[in-house]
């Protein structure tokens, strides 16, 4: 889609006012005024610039800003004076669209139009035209970079950097230039090629290890609401004890949301729902999805989510969802789901609005975002979340077998720099029945506390002292436990 034609043709419409939001003020006015120089003399309008720094400028042509035009008020009565065809465009006019005088300013522009066609191009950020002005004003949306301009935009930085090093070339690892080129989509003009370059001059090569620093900056441009949080360092499944049905079943699904070959007869993977024992692994669980998929992850906060304006909660909620599927395929673990979506007291009516927004946004999502959501209380959550069809799976996270034990023991012990070969594994894993995953790993710390104290090395005895005085979850809310995974029986898929 040719975007400058589109422009072209909405100023042509004898529309008074173009409204355009956007940050990438340069491009726009770059793109008038290229459409000015082709003008056919007939078709030709002086385009000019106001901000309240500089007054009126006449771009088309290179003549002094009018600084005596600088207040917002003489900036429209001079427009409203002038008796010959022309294209304002106002910079950041928004905040003076509550003055009654400026309104009534611009309606008299819009209402002379047919005597002399002056259009007013309204750009910013944001802008909410009063409802006077609504009549005469049109919006126009102007399209982030496509592939193909993501592409140029890439391939000009890499001859600008090739002429800035005469006799060196850009060394280009195909995949990651594709890639590259993929991850920039949903950044303006301005911050995409901020970013090409960035990853291509440090040091001329574009390879895979530009994409996580890509990733990241992206990340940061598009976080504005700060509910969203970007997880740097995601798990390995080989970091997990256990879950192994659990992993197979994302290993199955990897190739189709990487949208691998031979996969497009297949539905592309929305998301599981985690629910079960606290200290299980849920979380860990959630960073390992996004490490199987090779993709960011996303951390949506929902204690940052609300807040005591009408209709910010939703916005904040709409614009962290829009951040995730602009930063797609990612991974979008939502934490605790049911302190969220359960209902907060008094504040129902925003609830049910924020489980809309979410439901409308799972059913309706184009993009490769999948959805990791952990619940310790499944039981409050609003059953249109949980029915069938809005996740895939939801899969329950029980305390750990004695196998499972084993394993998360022999993980913790080796990632502390410890020999198994110097414990009794099996002897610990049995002593340790009814221990949640975080209690294992708990055990194991504070026995190397209680070793370096007394100037020992660790060992099997020191950590089955700590095991003897711990109190598991299991057994101080054994009754609260065994009722959840009484529901979950037959309810839920074992992840284990």
């Amino acid at each position: 889609m040719d975007q400058s034609h589109d422009l072209e043709v909405l100023l042509r419409s004898r529309t008074p006012i173009i409204v355009i939001e956007t940050h990438d003020e340069a491009r726009i006015l770059e793109t008038l005024q290229s459409m000015a120089i082709r003008a056919s003399a007939d078709a030709y309008l002086p385009l000019f610039r106001w901000t309240v720094t500089d007054g009126l400028q006449r771009l088309d042509i290179a003549l002094e800003p009018q600084t005596i035009n600088a207040e917002p008020t003489d900036a429209l009565r001079h427009i409203r004076a002038v008796t010959k065809p022309g294209i304002y465009v106002l910079l950041d006019f928004h905040p003076f669209l509550d003055d009654p005088v400026h309104v009534r300013l611009l309606k008299d522009i819009c209402m002379q139009y047919r005597e002399v066609p002056r259009q007013i191009v309204l750009l910013s950020h944001e802008v909410k035209l009063p409802d006077e002005l609504e009549a005469y004003g049109a919006r126009f949306d102007m399209a982030l970079p496509s592939e193909t301009e993501r592409q140029a935009i890439v391939e000009r930085l890499a001859n600008e950097w090739a002429n800035e090093n005469p006799g060196a070339q850009v060394r280009v690892d195909p995949r990651a230039h594709a890639m590259l080129v993929h991850n920039l989509a949903g950044l303006t003009y301005r911050d995409t090629e901020r970013l090409a370059r960035n990853a291509i001059f440090v040091d001329g090569v574009i390879d895979k290890s530009d994409l996580p620093d890509v990733m990241q900056a992206k990340y940061e441009l598009l976080n504005r609401s700060g509910t969203l949080h970007f997880e740097y360092d995601t798990a390995r499944f080989s970091d997990v004890g256990g879950m192994d049905r659990l992993k197979s079943w994302l290993s199955q699904r990897r190739p189709v949301f990487r949208g691998e070959r031979d996969t497009a007869h297949l539905d592309a993977p929305k998301g599981i729902l985690l629910t079960g024992v606290q200290g299980c692994g849920k979380s860990l669980a959630a960073k390992a999805t996004a490490g199987v998929f090779g993709v960011p992850l996303l951390r949506l906060d929902f204690g940052a989510l609300y807040d005591k304006y009408h209709g910010e909660t939703e916005r904040k909620l709409r614009e962290s969802l829009k951040t995730a599927d602009v930063m797609a395929p990612c991974v979008l673990w939502i934490d605790e789901i049911e302190k969220g979506l359960a209902g907060r007291g008094g504040e129902t009516g925003t609830t049910q609005r924020v489980l809309g927004t979410f439901l409308t946004w799972m059913a309706e999502k184009q993009r490769p975002v999948f959805v990791v959501a952990t619940a310790n209380d499944i039981t409050s959550l609003p059953p249109e979340l949980v029915r069938k069809g809005r996740f895939d799976e939801i899969f329950f996270v029980d305390l750990p077998r004695l196998r499972v034990r084993a394993s998360i023991l022999a993980i913790h012990l080796s990632n502390r720099g410890q020999s198994l070969s110097n414990f009794d594994i099996e002897a610990l894993a049995g002593a340790m029945k009814g221990f949640s995953g975080a209690e294992i790993e708990q055990a194991v710390v504070s026995a190397l506390y209680a070793a370096h104290a007394a100037g020992l090395a660790l060992s099997t005895e020191l950590i089955l002292e700590e095991v003897t005085q711990t109190r598991p979850l299991s057994v101080v809310m054994r009754e609260r436990i065994e009722a959840l995974r009484q529901w979950a029986d037959g309810r839920t898929v074992p992840s284990d």
